[in-house]
């Protein structure tokens, strides 16, 4: 993520390149802005705004409202906007953004923003009928995006009109999937010094899901289709993590895969700050970049991410529910099977931190009551490290149906040896309610 100085350093390179090279733009006459470091595109930009308006533009013009509702209402954009409308909101409010469907003209059909955005746009007609083509506000995100076809950023002084210098914009094409048409663009804009490396990667998932909505209610049925409802995300949390979204692979940084995580194992959800505290600590990370992730996975999850508090709105399964489940059941040789290593090994997560030490020690307590050969086998070829487990368990045999200790109860090492997994006077626990049968989602105790 870019430091606060790395983004007015870049804004104010961008400020002197614009106010040495415009006029001269303007003006009909060469410039080398590229070499200044004004990327080519948006100097190409610059000289076609040029032919239409001056820099001093203070907003865009506005069509009429009443055309440009009625195009709203007879675009396929306008009922997969309404499908998605709640969750475009949420990633407006937690992104403090400010988010815009339009045309193949890049005139605005609708918008929404959050607190920190929504008088801006106002200020700039950054509103339902506002003509953001080149032609009449000048180089712009939404326009570049329709006119390359394919996602674009612009960044503070990048934009052809002062008006919008502290602005930093996103946005990507909608096409319909049954046609490949270009039906409009999906922006998300904020200020210069909320710019965020995913902000692009979001107005692309964005783009595609909305895209997506319109091909899935283009049929009769479409109405019953809505993005948001049903659907299973199964989680792979122990060895080699990864996450499934109705049996399709999702693509996820480990960051993602961890935060879902902590979501999962916490079914009643997690406000901000709670969410904030298990998966970052003390470490100086920026609520604004959790927001900005959260976006990025509503997006990837097709929108079915809540807020306020956070949760998943899918069924969830997970490796750590099945294992703890096994165990409870006493099938300790089924929850090693499952258990496949390390839960996400390396995470700097507190909280995932803690709930790996207590699932691996309940599970390390449960051989130790009831050493199956196999299980132990299959348990230290995971962690060869343990030698303390291999030498409880030699010699000694698995229980055969006699009372045994509950694998949750703190054994006592041997004489003279020091169990490297129990802090002294640890005591672990799962509670009942962690442990309900099926793969309901949420899946685990709650980590606090």
């Amino acid at each position: 993520m870019y430091t606060r100085a790395q983004l007015h350093r870049r804004r104010s390179l961008l400020e002197r390149a614009w106010n040495l090279h415009i006029p001269t733009i303007c003006d009909r006459r060469p410039s080398n802005a590229e070499r200044a470091g004004v990327r080519t595109e948006i100097v190409a930009s610059w000289e076609r705004s040029a032919a239409h308006i001056m820099p001093e533009v203070v907003e865009a013009p506005l069509a009429d409202l009443d055309e440009t509702r009625h195009a709203f209402q007879t675009s396929p954009l306008s009922a997969a906007v309404r499908q998605l409308e709640s969750h475009l909101q949420a990633a407006a409010d937690d992104g403090e953004l400010v988010v815009a469907v339009t045309d193949p003209a890049a005139r605005i059909l609708w918008t929404y923003g959050g607190a920190v955005m929504r008088r801006k746009a106002e200020k700039v007609n950054f509103i339902p009928g506002g003509r953001w083509d080149e032609a009449s506000v000048g180089t712009n995100a939404l326009d570049l995006a329709l006119r390359l076809d394919h996602a674009a950023t612009v960044y503070s002084a990048e934009h052809f009109s002062s008006c919008i210098h502290g602005w930093v914009c996103w946005a990507a094409p909608v096409h319909d999937p049954r046609t490949g048409r270009q039906l409009g663009v999906l922006d998300i804009s904020t200020t210069w010094d909320r710019s965020h490396p995913i902000g692009l990667a979001t107005a692309e998932a964005m783009a595609r899901l909305l895209g997506r909505e319109v091909s899935a209610t283009a049929g009769p049925a479409g109405a019953q289709k809505g993005m948001c409802h049903g659907g299973l995300l199964e989680l792979k949390l122990f060895g080699q993590p990864g996450a499934q979204l109705d049996g399709a692979p999702l693509r996820l940084t480990r960051r993602q895969i961890e935060i879902l995580a902590l979501l999962a194992l916490n079914s009643d959800g997690l406000d901000l700050g709670e969410l904030h505290a298990r998966l970052y600590g003390d470490r100086p990370v920026s609520q604004g970049t959790l927001k900005a992730e959260m976006s990025q996975l509503r997006a990837v999850l097709g929108g079915r991410l809540e807020s306020r508090p956070y949760r998943i709105g899918l069924d969830v399964r997970s490796d750590v529910t099945d294992v703890l489940h096994r165990l409870r059941a006493g099938d300790v040789a089924g929850a090693v099977e499952r258990y496949g290593g390390e839960l996400l090994a390396g995470s700097e997560s507190p909280a995932l931190a803690e709930f790996g030490t207590f699932v691996t020690v309940a599970l390390r307590n449960a051989l130790l009551a009831d050493p199956h050969p196999a299980a132990v086998q299959r348990y230290l070829e995971l962690t060869p490290h343990d030698v303390d487990l291999l030498d409880s368990a030699r010699g000694r045999r698995p229980t055969t149906g006699q009372p045994r200790p509950a694998y949750d109860e703190p054994l006592s090492p041997r004489k003279g040896r020091h169990d490297p997994h129990r802090r002294p006077g640890a005591r672990l626990f799962v509670p009942a309610s962690a442990l309900r049968p099926g793969p309901a989602r949420p899946c685990g105790p709650a980590l606090s």
